[in-house]
């Protein structure tokens, strides 16, 4: 994309849309065929994240050189979105998921918003469950009282989310457009985690930044719920939950950090002496791997090795920061939880 990296004011579309794709070569077609059919003019990178299924010759054949970033190796989601965001020259980025399908207007619904929207940073897009569109999958991450991130509104159905944009905590790195300076000039996204929690984390640190974060439910997105990664499997849940305890570490108030910290340590050893006295305890962590306490030692023992560069990390945040944690994790919380009192079922 050295055609973008330079481009100024009036140079053309001032939003890149970024697909990052694994092996994706059963998904990606899709996804790309909506792009094309897109009403707002916009810029195509897609990351080929080391991809040895023939993804890389399809793209070939049916993109321009300069719309494709084929990695040396596999980045992962995270690493992936950060290698594009060195490339991309344009006003706005725009995130989809490869496994998803958008609306014709997806992108000229956000973009609508965001271009009268000085105040935020980015614009999360309400995602529909693909084989029931009816539902919602995804419309914003919030933030539990206990630390972790949730999604919003899943399984409502979609007529139920309130119309209008709407503040969120956090942005799904699934559907969203993001102001790329703002994103930047906040650390961009964290290579390191690989996936899962970079979105959460991004946008807690925009928030700290000063920035807000939207909703916007006009623009729309069906979507294959974990089809490219299986949310039973060991690689998930040790992401999951080490990228959490890396993100209270990075961003949250230091002892609401560090009591998260301790309860998974008190967690991992009440789960070690029930597995060991209890055949049906050892049977649920056969069955749920964030139960197997060797997963859970090997999350913390990856904490404490990258304790150093989290500390140096949350030094950064802070010289960036406006906003006090304790602020922004009460509205987070608070937030959340209106959100989920407002829908039916929850």
């Amino acid at each position: 994309m050295n055609d973008v990296v330079n481009a100024g004011p009036g140079a053309g579309p001032d939003v890149t849309v970024v697909v990052v794709t694994h092996a994706g070569r059963h998904l990606v077609q899709p996804c790309l065929d909506s792009l094309a059919a897109q009403s707002a003019p916009h810029r195509l990178l897609v990351v080929d994240n080391h991809s040895t299924d023939g993804t890389a010759e399809l793209l070939a054949a049916r993109l321009q050189a300069d719309e494709i970033l084929r990695t040396p190796a596999n980045l992962g989601f995270a690493g992936a979105v950060a290698a594009a965001l060195q490339v991309v020259g344009t006003r706005f980025v725009a995130l989809l998921n490869d496994d998803a399908v958008a609306d014709p207007d997806w992108l000229a619904q956000l973009l609508a918003v965001a271009r009268d929207d000085p105040d935020a940073a980015a614009w999360t897009s309400l995602m529909l469950q693909f084989d029931h569109p009816e539902l919602v999958n995804n419309a914003g991450a919030g933030l539990t009282p206990f630390g972790y991130g949730v999604d919003l509104a899943p399984d409502t159905p979609a007529d139920a989310v309130p119309v209008g944009p709407v503040e969120v905590f956090g942005f799904c790195g699934g559907a969203a457009l993001l102001r790329t300076d703002a994103v930047r000039a906040v650390g961009g996204f964290p290579a390191e985690y690989f996936l899962y929690y970079e979105d959460l984390d991004t946008g807690w640190r925009l928030r700290l930044a000063g920035w807000t974060i939207r909703r916007v439910p006009g623009s729309r997105v069906l979507h294959h719920h974990a089809a490219t990664t299986d949310r039973r499997s060991e690689l998930f849940h040790r992401h999951n939950e080490r990228n959490r305890l890396w993100t209270l570490l990075r961003c949250a108030p230091l002892t609401f950090a560090l009591t998260g910290l301790v309860r998974f340590v008190l967690t991992t050893a009440s789960l070690a002496l029930r597995q060991r006295l209890r055949a049906d305890a050892r049977q649920a962590a056969a069955d749920h791997p964030n139960f197997r306490v060797g997963l859970r030692v090997g999350v913390l023992l990856e904490t404490l090795r990258a304790l150093p560069r989290l500390l140096r990390g949350r030094g950064r945040i802070s010289a960036i920061a406006v906003r006090g944690r304790g602020a922004v994790l009460g509205e987070g919380i608070r937030g959340t939880l209106r959100e989920q009192g407002h829908h039916p079922g929850r």
